[in-house]
């Protein structure tokens, strides 16, 4: 079997009877058992995949299949998906199983898609490299001494070494869009409320989102539409309707595009990628779009908005993990006090360690109004000027990261030079609006370069349209 480039032509090979389902998910088990050493899966769930092709084949040939019939998708170890063990890639989460689906995962097989697995992250979704699992590191595919990027690296991998079709990921700052440029494939963060957080265990309960990673701006869109839509279960989702992204791709209008001076003048830029951005804002003018220069003054505040607010929620968040309930307890206690204690040193990694602490911090009745309190003001100002922004202008172009798949350990002793991986991602995370990362040519060193367009909430469609003729006009 042919490799998949797309679910278009796994839907035309079923069409022709070239194919079938158990035929397409044994293709992809095989790729994961070959490049089983990039520990993208945590666990791959063979038996209840092929059970799944074998029913979703009966409906096939009755032509009573649904849409993503022969879709195949891994999902971050985030997402809840019953009778399966979800644990956030976390030893303190370890033999948790799934009580209930994911909503939106849900709705994914409820169209009769095949889910394969369950794929690594960064624990709990806080990292940027995909260093800080208890499954240990993802490895890029493109060059295997390199990071996928985080949090969602396992589902970025999953995609780039065709281990699925799609694959699901969460984005709280650029966990979708940051992965996808380091391993050159599509990624989207929808609005905040687009798709229902019921089932996903959360890391910044304000911040967080279900996106999509594939090899096609069709499948992303596909995929998106299913999943989206309110949800009874999530008082947060939205009741907008949801259009049919996919059916929606074609393009051919003049639009307003802005650019930040700030971003492309920042020290922290890679060379290469700056001039990779400023070539597709110049073809963009010679296509006959409008293309601005904007500054934008609050960039330097995003960063520190975002880290106070993301660990304040973790640090309530988290405090469900205490080795009472489910997961792992510390066998050394000698007391209630100590097993409390214990659990938590034990069970979490380093790097949820300390952003509780920095979050309890920053919640602390000293420092409550001298953090939490002003980085909630920050946030406003920031979601207004990037929502009054996006009312004259149609999209914002930038960088998806500040440099390309950096070196496994390169940042590992340096926590703010790894937060400064999330530069350009966590505007669109602060103001709740949609953005994607689409893949925009190699460094000197053939690495992926990610371009980043950012469109107004609920914007989904033209997003998605526009970023398809950019794939064009990038290849």
């Amino acid at each position: 079997m042919g490799k998949f480039s797309s679910f278009d032509e796994i839907k035309k090979s079923l069409e022709k009877k070239e194919t079938d389902c158990r035929a397409i998910v044994s293709y992809y088990l095989e790729n994961i058992q070959t490049k089983a050493h990039l520990n993208a899966f945590v666990e791959v769930y063979e038996q209840s995949a092929l059970e799944q092709a074998d029913r979703i084949d009966e409906k096939l040939s009755k032509g009573k299949a649904g849409k993503l019939a022969g879709m195949v998708i891994g999902i971050k170890d985030v997402l809840n998906y019953a009778g399966h063990e979800s644990n956030a890639s976390s030893k303190i989460l370890k033999g948790y199983v799934s009580q209930y689906t994911t909503t939106a995962v849900q709705r994914l097989i409820d169209e009769d898609a095949i889910i394969i697995g369950r794929l690594n992250c960064d624990e709990f979704g806080m990292g940027s490299s995909n260093e800080n699992s208890a499954h240990g590191k993802v490895l890029n595919a493109l060059d295997e001494s390199r990071v996928p990027g985080g949090s969602s690296g396992g589902s970025a991998v999953a995609v780039q070494a065709n281990l699925c079709t799609v694959s699901l990921g969460t984005d709280t700052g650029g966990s979708v869009r940051q992965p996808a440029a380091f391993t050159g494939v599509i990624g989207m963060k929808p609005t905040y409320s687009r798709v229902s957080r019921w089932g996903l265990i959360a890391y910044a309960s304000s911040f967080d989102t279900i996106g999509v990673f594939s090899k096609t701006v069709k499948d992303n869109a596909l995929v998106m539409e299913i999943m989206a839509g309110h949800d009874e279960f999530d008082s947060t989702s939205s009741r907008k309707p949801v259009h049919h992204y996919s059916e929606l791709l074609h393009f051919d209008k003049k639009v307003r595009v802005a650019y930040f001076t700030e971003t492309l003048e920042s020290s922290a830029l890679q060379p290469e990628i700056k001039s990779q951005t400023e070539a597709i804002l110049e073809k963009l003018k010679e296509e006959g779009h409008e293309v601005e220069e904007v500054h934008f003054p609050l960039l330097k505040y995003t960063l520190p908005t975002y880290y106070i607010l993301t660990t304040a929620e973790a640090s309530s968040n988290l405090s469900r993990f205490d080795g009472v309930k489910y997961g792992y307890r510390t066998p050394n206690a000698h007391n209630l006090e100590s097993m409390y204690k214990l659990t938590r040193s034990e069970g979490f990694g380093e790097e949820v360690k300390r952003r509780i602490m920095l979050g309890t911090f920053v919640l602390s009745a000293s420092y409550y109004d001298a953090y939490f309190t002003k980085a909630q003001k920050v946030r406003r100002l920031i979601k207004d000027f990037t929502e009054n922004l996006l009312n004259d202008f149609d999209y914002i172009i930038m960088p998806t990261t500040p440099s390309t798949a950096f070196k496994f350990g390169e940042h590992s002793g340096d926590p703010v030079a790894m937060y400064l991986e999330d530069l350009f991602t966590v505007q669109a995370s602060v103001s709740g609006v949609p953005a994607i990362s689409i893949p925009n040519g190699k460094d000197n060193s053939g690495m992926p370069i990610g371009l980043q367009v950012i469109a107004n909430s609920f914007k989904e469609a033209e997003l998605y349209a526009f970023s398809n003729y950019l794939t064009q006009l990038t290849s």
